[in-house]
């Protein structure tokens, strides 16, 4: 890509690239986020809050998801009309079918034209137009496409820090998610790796709030009914099943439109995607037979999605289209949890008509979680960058529990009684 001519800012809140000085990538990229830049500052990008227009609350909960795509418009915004026109393509991990996932991504690429006045265009692509959906985070790495939307723990297999940045078995919430990665130094560690092993930066940009524990053929009260279990499930919750005897079917390698077709032929007996609204797009109601749907998403208590960017494209945006990513970002991390929450709360009542909905034993939990916690320990022992950043995380959740299970717990046990 050349030389990349980047000012690192000294101020922890702004970073200002600057064309004076001319730095090699091999010196810069990885000092990019090192020094800083990683988590760009959002007090210097408040100015832009105000053309990012967050979509109206008057969106009802049965209105289509394409509704809360903000129309695009040619605005001037504080683009100066210097500013090169660029356009971007992107690679998504999802079909458009999923709405709210696939649909995050549009929102934040109109956001990003919105602020810049259309300046900076950024064509969202589904998953297997430009690349499959397991492929964005090499892809980007590789500058085969200029920017991602994925999962960071699609690539668990490369290397398990991946995790944090999108969930932790047992682990926050996802507002808990969010405050560790924007206040709790999350993101900075997160970049810090991400910049070293594969020379990317990534932003928050999505989640779906705590998801359902997943659809099983038959009822599961004690670690002796997972003993022979087939089930799709990502991430570490799959090594953990996989000491209770759970026989666990990677999700490479059976994609989310197959899940329903797969237990219907007995490929396997269990899987979980996220909630009501996206189990129903892939058409758990159209089962034939009885199924039982589990809770919590231990698993996935507060996942995050990704938007992914090389260093090397980084560096090429003026300042601007830099706080428009980040601002975009932002707000697209905010809707798509909302977007969640209203979506479920309606389809939660079309499974409740075919569906027996039943909660994961405390006994049962309590066993999971035991086991997750030494597999945790297992890979910090062997891996030093996920027990630096396991420390921080573990540090950050213990206090963050005592506080919500202050403020919020006793709240919510009486937020819905008569």
């Amino acid at each position: 890509m050349g030389n990349l001519q980047t000012r690192i800012s000294k101020s922890p809140q702004t970073r200002t690239p600057d064309t004076s000085q001319t730095q090699t990538p091999a010196t810069n990229r990885r000092e990019f986020i090192k020094n800083g830049l990683g988590v760009a500052g959002f007090a210097a990008a408040s100015s832009i809050m105000a053309a990012c227009e967050i979509p109206d609350a008057e969106k009802a909960s049965d209105t289509e998801e394409t509704d809360r795509i903000p129309e695009e418009r040619e605005e001037k915004g504080s683009a100066d009309a210097v500013e090169p026109e660029i356009e971007w393509e992107m690679a998504v991990s999802w079909r458009p079918e999923l709405l709210t996932l696939y649909n995050t991504a549009r929102f934040f690429a109109t956001k990003v034209s919105n602020i810049t006045g259309g300046r900076f265009k950024i064509n969202p692509r589904p998953a297997g137009e430009l690349v499959t959906a397991f492929d964005v985070l090499p892809a980007v790495r590789d500058l085969e496409v200029d920017i991602g939307y994925s999962a960071s723990y699609y690539h668990l297999h490369a290397d398990p820090v991946q995790a944090f940045g999108t969930t932790i078995p047992f682990g926050l919430t996802q507002r808990q998610q969010n405050a560790w990665l924007y206040h709790g130094g999350g993101l900075d560690l997160l970049n810090n790796f991400y910049a070293n092993e594969y020379e990317i930066i990534v932003f928050p940009a999505g989640g779906s709030g705590c998801q359902m524990g997943g659809w099983f053929t038959k009822e599961i009260n004690r670690t002796g009914d997972l003993d022979g279990l087939r089930m799709h499930i990502p991430g570490l919750a799959g090594k953990v099943l996989e000491k209770f005897g759970v026989e666990v079917a990677p999700h490479t390698t059976i994609l989310p439109d197959a899940i329903v077709k797969s237990i219907q032929d007995d490929v396997i007996d269990a899987a979980e995607f996220t909630g009501p609204a996206d189990d129903l797009v892939l058409g758990f109601d159209e089962y034939e037979g009885r199924l039982y749907y589990y809770y919590p998403g231990w698993w996935e208590p507060g996942p995050v999605l990704e938007v992914q960017i090389s260093l090397d494209r980084w560096a090429e945006l003026p300042p601007h289209y830099q706080n428009a990513v980040e601002v975009a970002a932002m707000a697209a991390n905010l809707d798509s949890v909302a977007s969640y929450d209203t979506r479920n709360s309606v389809d939660l009542e079309k499974v409740q008509r075919f569906a027996q909905i039943r909660e994961f034993s405390p006994n049962l939990l309590a066993a999971l979680k035991e086991e997750t916690d030494s597999l945790l320990d297992t890979i910090a022992d062997e891996n030093s960058i996920f027990a630096d950043i396991l420390t921080n995380w573990r540090r950050f959740r213990r206090k963050i529990i005592d506080w919500h299970q202050l403020a919020e717990l006793s709240y919510l046990s009486h937020q819905g009684s008569h």
